[in-house]
């Protein structure tokens, strides 16, 4: 069999507003979800055994044994499916870990779709769905890849008009949060539910619940945060997810740029990257 290559997006949280604390731990939710155009890559192919190798810069911050979220993906998928034949998966994991841009579950996801597209599951089966939001709350999302509204607790999704193309900067201090933390510190104060209207427009008006508790734990947010804002043809800026990644949609192409530039110039270690939305 030809290797399979899946690309597996990042993902950022335009807006993230928090409901609620659940009596089952989890919390009610209510984000926008959006994707960029990069992200990690896997590469799937039939083999004599199983084998699994994470490539990349950021390799060697990831499990490769039975805690990594794209074996767990493989597993799950055989627990609804069937065992298939074995394996050989490569992930090259070019996002940070535990930066809130879903990496993670983007890998996951991608597991999920070409292990389906091997099989012949169609994307919408249902046993599909349900393995991906037993694998974490936003891989439902991942593993869709568009632009959505995300309810409960982000895998009920209501599909929205994306913004494709809009010029992207991702920006990371090389700080790891743990998502868990974030949550734990969040005040509890449901401060309202996301606006109507257009993409944009809803972002705009919204807010992320976890950006406060988030700069509590890593400071160094707010450097990246103040660094983002002051941009010129910044469209919106804000912590994408649990952070500690933030984003920021520009204008076009030549401003993102000049952004990126100004901002690796000043900060050398932070990470950046260069994206758009898909």
């Amino acid at each position: 069999m030809t290797a399979i290559v899946e690309a597996a997006p990042a993902k950022i949280n335009l807006a993230l507003h928090v409901r609620r604390r659940r009596a089952d731990g989890y919390h009610e939710i209510e984000t926008l979800f959006a994707f960029l155009t990069d992200g990690d890559v896997l590469t799937v192919e039939q083999s004599d055994r199983d084998r699994f190798m994470v490539t990349g810069p950021f390799a060697g911050a990831l499990a490769v044994d039975g805690g990594n979220l794209v074996l767990a993906a493989r597993d799950a998928f055989g627990a609804a499916f069937g065992a298939g034949a074995p394996l050989s998966i490569t992930l090259d994991k070019r996002l940070p870990v535990a930066s809130g841009i879903g990496g993670g579950s983007a890998d996951a996801a991608a597991m999920l779709r070409v292990l389906a597209r091997m099989r012949g599951i169609a994307p919408d089966d249902p046993r599909l769905i349900a393995c991906a939001a037993g694998l974490g709350a936003d891989v439902p999302a991942c593993l869709s890849g568009r632009a959505a509204l995300g309810r409960g607790t982000g895998t009920e999704l209501e599909p929205v008009e994306s913004l494709a193309g809009t010029p992207v900067l991702l920006v990371n201090p090389g700080v790891a949060v743990s998502t868990a933390a974030v949550f734990r510190a969040w005040d509890g104060c449901d401060r309202g539910a996301l606006d109507k209207g257009d993409m944009l427009g809803i972002a705009r008006t919204g807010r992320n619940d976890l950006e406060g508790p988030a700069r509590q734990i890593a400071p160094a947010i707010d450097a990246v945060l103040d660094a983002l804002a002051t941009q010129p043809g910044v469209l919106l800026s804000r912590m994408s997810g649990s952070g500690a990644t933030c984003f920021a949609l520009f204008e076009n192409v030549a401003a993102r740029g000049a952004a990126a530039a100004a901002i690796g110039s000043a900060q050398p270690d932070w990470w950046l990257l260069e994206s758009a939305l898909a």
